[in-house]
């Protein structure tokens, strides 16, 4: 007995479904929505309170002093000297570059001082202390 083939091409399917492609969007989303806040701050560090107006959205780095009194330039940590270094990069490469320094409120006054000397030693003339919002 001879075996029956189909001659008949499969069907092709001529649309895309879209459900698997909008499950992927939204979970992009949500971890997207969920990260930012956290890549903002970066740093845990207890802000002083004040009244102040918003952040401009400007070319900026920041400079964050822990209670341990370990310093980040922008999230990475690094010693007074590299700090002073690099520093003197920006004021010479980027001289609008505005630098926030962000440092934790039971910090003693002089530790922000001295954060506020190795900028003004480099010639940043845009800077900002960073404080959390008033509840």
């Amino acid at each position: 007995m001879a075996r029956k083939t189909s001659l008949v091409s499969l069907q092709q399917i001529s649309d895309i479904n879209m459900t698997p492609l909008m499950d992927l969007t939204f979970i992009l989303l949500i971890t997207f929505i969920i990260t930012f806040p956290l890549i903002e701050q970066g740093i845990a560090i207890n802000l002083p309170q004040g009244k102040a107006s918003e952040i401009q959205d400007v070319v900026s780095r920041s400079i964050s002093l822990s209670l341990d009194k370990q310093l980040y330039l922008d999230d990475v940590p690094v010693s007074k000297e590299e700090l002073v270094a690099a520093m003197a990069d920006v004021s010479t490469a980027e001289p609008d570059t505005t630098i926030y320094v962000r440092a934790d409120r039971q910090l003693a006054y002089g530790e922000v001082v001295e954060i506020m000397r190795i900028l003004h030693d480099a010639n940043i003339t845009r800077m900002a202390l960073v404080t959390a919002a008033e509840e």
